[in-house]
């Protein structure tokens, strides 16, 4: 026991006290602004504070070497708890709102899906949006690939937490030949790009306030918004324009940004299929959708109909979340195909949810090899991806991956139907965890939240949501008899 769980206990004690810094952050601006928070978030600091330092110094005799099994462990343990210390704040501050709703909305910033069960974002304290928004973009390139560049530090290594973290079907490949030195490089170009998004809401016409709330959720395509309204309360379309050009950076593989600016050149985004077809999907879709709303007469005008439609299949598309318009009042094939975008279109190492675009690549080549297999036996066909051959490792890992997704996405539905949630919100609303998404169709709806859950089917959706964002083996493999066997 002590060789399998202590190093693990020691290094999460760590991380508990390293976050409880991002505290501080809405701690600091209710003390100066005045706001009844102070007190809340001063709790909510104490207490993971003292816990991770508790836990650390209790266990780091026991440090070593991180082994795969401790950074799966590592990781659900720190997605897990994290949150629970995160709703602190909100459960002290708000008297009406459960533990439960807290956690799961806790788990939706961190995990950037953006499902809330709020209302009365416009009058709230403006420190506990502050927070909300904040652990979005603390979620969005992941907490331990910040933490993995300090653990060296305490002598274990962080490449198998960084693996373990990283989404994507290809987890080997490095930017830098240090994992410590990836993890700041890409924490390097999502800060700077965030700086930049901010900056741009600005200049766009939001205040300061909203500018920096709104470009941590869109960075992250989390999709939380300080209005009820979400993007509809600005009624911009300088805004939206800003908001769809940064969330379909956020979109695409940030490996990909660090190789352009560290080369001067756009090359590699053009040398990326993930890219290419990323891009390209988008256009086609927002172009489809614009003529479907027109041939059904919910706008009146190519522009008008082109702007709802550029913003809100994007944001969809990207699981970003964000609404200037109720799109649940279209035509259902429209809201439908959105939610069915958001399944594959982000990119590997990106910050957005589903299967991600390169398994979706490999899986399309690999069934047209298929094909060609059975009208040619003997033909070779192998999945290529940038002009190298894709192991026959890769691919079975994402049939098996898209075999446990789609068995979760039933699952869970029918959990949730069997709960008594009506059969399209829990289809969509379970597609929208998973996906890390936000809203969903019915009464789930972009119009609506998750506040009419049940507690059963709030902590459903919670681990939806972290089933998701850590890619469905990390989580999955803990209940393994193998796992915890020696």
């Amino acid at each position: 026991m002590r060789n399998s769980i202590f190093p693990v206990v020691t290094v999460l004690g760590f991380a508990l006290a390293l976050f409880s810094v991002s505290f501080l952050v809405p701690l600091v601006y209710a003390f100066i602004t005045g706001e009844p928070t102070v007190e809340a978030f001063s709790t909510g600091f104490l207490t993971t504070f003292l816990v991770g330092l508790a836990a650390h110094l209790l266990t780091r005799r026991f440090k070593r070497e991180l082994q795969p099994r401790d950074g799966f462990l590592l990781v659900s343990a720190v997605w897990s708890l994290i949150p629970a210390f995160c709703a602190i704040p909100l459960v002290l501050y708000f008297d009406n709102l459960s533990f439960t709703d807290a956690y799961f909305e806790m788990v939706s910033g961190l995990t950037t899906t953006g499902a809330t069960v709020l209302t009365g974002l416009d009058t709230m304290p403006a420190s506990i949006n502050i927070w909300r928004h904040l652990l979005s973009w603390i979620g969005g390139m992941g907490i331990l690939v910040l933490a993995v560049a300090i653990l060296p530090l305490l002598g274990v290594g962080g490449s198998q937490v960084f693996k373990a973290e990283t989404p994507g079907p290809m987890k080997d490949s490095k930017l830098t030949p240090r994992i410590t030195e990836t993890a700041k490089s890409l924490y390097l170009v999502y800060f700077a790009l965030s700086v930049g998004c901010a900056i741009s809401y600005k200049l766009a016409g939001m205040t300061w306030l909203d500018a920096f709330m709104h470009a941590g959720t869109t960075m992250s395509l989390s999709g939380f918004s300080s209005h009820d309204a979400s993007y509809a309360y600005f009624d911009s379309a300088a805004i939206e324009m800003v908001a769809v050009v940064f969330m379909l950076i956020a979109g695409i593989n940030f490996a990909i940004h660090f190789m352009a600016w560290r080369g001067k050149s756009f090359r590699p985004y053009s040398m990326c299929p993930e890219t290419k077809w990323f891009l390209i999907l988008m256009f086609v879709s927002v172009f489809f959708v614009t003529v479907f709303l027109l041939a059904h007469q919910q706008y009146t005008t190519f522009s008008e109909a082109f702007r709802f439609s550029l913003f809100n299949v994007v944001s969809v598309a990207t699981t970003t979340g964000f609404a200037n318009t109720d799109y649940a009042q279209w035509p259902m094939f429209a809201p439908l195909t959105m939610i069915f975008l958001s399944i594959f279109a982000t990119a590997a190492g990106s910050t957005g949810g589903g299967i991600k675009m390169l398994r979706a690549v490999i899986l399309f080549q690999h069934a047209v090899g298929e094909l060609s297999r059975v009208l040619h036996p003997r033909a070779v066909n192998p999945v290529r991806i940038r002009g190298a051959a894709v192991s026959a490792q890769v691919i079975f890992g994402v049939l098996a991956f898209m075999l446990m997704y789609g068995m979760s996405i039933i699952s869970i539905t029918m959990i949730q139907m069997f709960t008594g949630l009506e059969p399209i919100a829990a289809l969509t609303g379970t597609i929208a965890m998973i996906n890390c998404l936000g809203p969903a169709l019915g009464e789930l709806g972009p119009s609506s939240n998750y506040a009419s859950l049940g507690d059963f089917q709030t902590w459903v959706y919670s681990f939806a949501m972290l089933l998701g964002r850590l890619e469905m083996f990390t989580i999955l493999v803990l209940f393994t008899p193998a796992f915890w066997r020696k």
